[in-house]
């Protein structure tokens, strides 16, 4: 497993990290198996939220591995807050009690990245400053970041804090492809030339902030996975073809594609299926081919200019 370093800081991390977001459906003895498969396959960082299965989704992890200091040392974690049932709220009493919360449920003393979930319109750059001062000097989160917050949010956002915001969770994939969709149509009226997130991606490499992609096999907004998908069967074709020559699955070449950009994302895969992660692994070992990578993305229905 290729690692990568996040951000601005000394943490390197796996390329393909496990999103836990359904492991709160899961019995111990299968989620210790989705665990230690990951491990075994050289994924070390695993993605929370305080809203994952409204917590329980941290709690089961921790109580899967039976968490102590030796196998917390092995792995790398993070939580994302700001999420409420029906609203954003990025006070700094929420953000501290949800870190409060993540670390009691995670059985751990620290996290090793925290992240402000979607953003509020109505957050105080001053409160999300302290807070952050408070969580770091306590020793309880050791790095930062934004998810899903846009160039002129973090910008703002950059200039209370005193910390590193060394990561942006975006959602990104062979089916969403709109921050470099933008990049292929400059200048032009048609409408895969909208700027709909400020640059994100240039200003992600200018500033060196690790791109974190969630829902690499999804399309449209939930609507469904496009592999297997008989509604893509051009994509599929595609696909499947280059996963045949490479000796791997569907799933690995979706995430090799992400992973080929010279911007060093960070895929987020979210299955809870042990076979499946061990071969979407395998995506760390493939490097597309320039050809490949742009025969992918025009089978995904996208035309070049």
């Amino acid at each position: 497993m290729k690692r990568i370093t996040i951000g601005n800081s000394a943490l390197t991390a796996s390329e393909i990290s496990l999103g836990c977001m359904r492991m709160a459906d899961l019995s111990k003895e299968d989620a210790n198996k989705v665990i230690n498969t990951a491990l075994e396959n050289g994924i070390d960082f695993f993605d929370h939220a305080d809203i994952y299965g409204g917590g329980k989704s941290e709690e089961v992890f921790a109580d899967a591995i039976d968490m102590n200091a030796t196998i917390r040392e092995k792995m790398i974690l993070q939580s994302k807050c700001g999420i409420r049932q029906g609203f954003f709220d990025f006070s700094k009493e929420h953000i501290i009690s949800s870190v409060e919360g993540s670390l009691k449920r995670l059985k751990t003393d620290y996290l090793d990245t925290l992240l402000l979930h979607r953003p509020d319109t109505l957050f105080e750059p001053e409160e999300v400053a302290a807070a952050f001062t408070e969580l770091e000097k306590s020793g309880k989160v050791r790095h930062f970041g934004v998810s899903n917050q846009n160039r002129g949010q973090i910008e703002l956002l950059k200039k209370y804090v005193d910390q590193e915001l060394i990561a942006n969770q975006l959602q990104f994939s062979i089916m969403h492809t709109g921050m470099i969709d933008t990049g292929f149509n400059v200048n032009m009226t048609i409408d895969p030339s909208l700027d709909r997130d400020g640059g994100i991606l240039e200003y992600s490499r200018l500033n060196n902030m690790t791109i974190q992609a969630w829902s690499p096999f999804q399309y449209g907004f939930f609507e469904g996975v496009f592999l297997d998908n008989d509604k893509f069967p051009e994509l599929n074709n595609t696909i499947d073809k280059i996963a045949a020559d490479k000796g791997v699955t569907n799933s690995a070449i979706a995430v090799a594609w992400i992973q080929r950009h010279p911007a060093s994302f960070q895929t987020i895969v979210g299955t809870m299926n042990p076979g499946r992660i061990a071969d979407i692994a395998k995506a760390s070992d493939v490097t597309l081919s320039r050809e490949e990578w742009y025969e992918i993305y025009r089978a995904a229905g996208n035309q070049l200019p």
